[in-house]
């Protein structure tokens, strides 16, 4: 049974960070690309960052680029964003989710992805 779980999520305050990490079972981790998403109320889920599977290739959605940072471990089955300087505007559900496959490019479509996990709530206030 694969299994994605999210954790990390929570409540921070404008200009805080948080760090999300995904905990992976039932698949073979180190064969997998990795993506993180997420989906404010009323708007479509859309990509956060993504990241193949050795980690030799990252990318990261303008909106956070050089604030968020995506990032993998792939003897623990893990893959991690870190999240910094955040604002209200990153306040959404995030999502982690698997995509088969041993590319050295990344994906950023929704419907390219696999598995997802249950997802976790990240709210910044102002």
């Amino acid at each position: 049974q694969v299994q994605l779980v999210e954790s990390g999520g929570g409540l921070v305050q404008a200009g805080g960070s948080l760090r999300l990490s995904c905990a992976v079972s039932g698949l073979p981790f180190s064969n997998y690309a990795m993506g993180w998403f997420r989906q404010a109320p009323g708007k479509e889920r859309e990509i956060v960052a993504a990241i193949n599977w050795s980690g030799d290739t990252t990318y990261h959605t303008i909106p956070v680029r050089g604030r968020f940072t995506v990032s993998r471990d792939n003897a623990k089955n893990a893959v991690y964003l870190q999240m910094d300087s955040l604002s209200p505007e990153d306040t959404a559900v995030y999502y982690c989710a698997a995509r088969s496959g041993r590319e050295s490019i990344v994906v950023v479509t929704t419907r390219s992805y696999d598995y997802w996990g249950q997802g976790t709530q990240v709210t910044v206030s102002s």
